[in-house]
């Protein structure tokens, strides 16, 4: 089962989020935080594999936690799930090192989807934060080492949203031999991250 644990101010958010994702079996909530503060000592003693996050906390903003988490090194992927999505805001969730970033406007299931993927360290990103983010980033295109063949391939399936079974059932190649072109895929594109791979291979037309 994936352990989840709900960051978010409002209870009647919170009772939504808990109530839908519980109705997957695959899905365990394991705890729930109306404020920062409160929600950081719980997550590094129960160590989910997913947070959701809100943005804006009392006491210790979603950034912070995210942070936090970070340091921590704990297994923790976060998913931001957010009203807001000034651009500010946004770097510095993905920067700070949440994996996905969702509004609230989003359907259930798009959140339920990114809770899956997120246990496979799979980021999921609202459209209209694609398109902040490569609005952002938009530049000259900087000189970068050029891909093989199959790391193209590979990119293009990330960029698909494709796991990296489903990238070696898709090319015919092991788990293990897509790992070894995603680690090569982000060092040449010079980025930590499959979120920022696949938002620098779109800004850079790569795919």
């Amino acid at each position: 089962m994936i352990s989840v644990y709900i960051v978010d101010d409002h209870p009647f958010v919170r009772e939504g989020l808990k109530t839908y994702l519980s109705t997957d079996p695959e899905v365990h909530i394991v705890g729930e935080a109306g404020d920062g503060e409160t929600a950081l000592p719980a997550l590094k003693a129960l160590e989910p594999e997913v947070a959701i996050i809100d943005l804006h906390l009392p006491r210790m903003s979603g950034v912070e936690i995210i942070k936090a988490i970070k340091e921590s090194q704990l297994r923790t992927q976060v998913i931001i799930l957010s009203s807001f999505c000034e651009d500010e805001e946004i770097i510095a969730a993905i920067d700070g090192g949440a994996l996905s970033y969702l509004l609230k406007d989003s359907p259930p299931e798009k959140l339920l989807a990114a809770v899956k993927a997120a246990q496979r360290g799979e980021p999921v990103l609202h459209p209209r934060i694609v398109k902040k983010l490569m609005q952002r980033v938009r530049q000259d295109k900087p000189a970068i080492e050029p891909l093989t063949s199959k790391e193209k391939e590979v990119l293009e399936q990330l960029v698909k949203g494709k796991s990296n079974k489903e990238i070696g059932a898709e090319l015919y190649i092991s788990e293990t031999t897509v790992k070894t072109h995603v680690s090569s895929i982000l060092q040449k594109l010079q980025v930590k991250d499959r979120t920022q791979a696949v938002i620098k291979a779109i800004n850079l037309k790569l795919v």
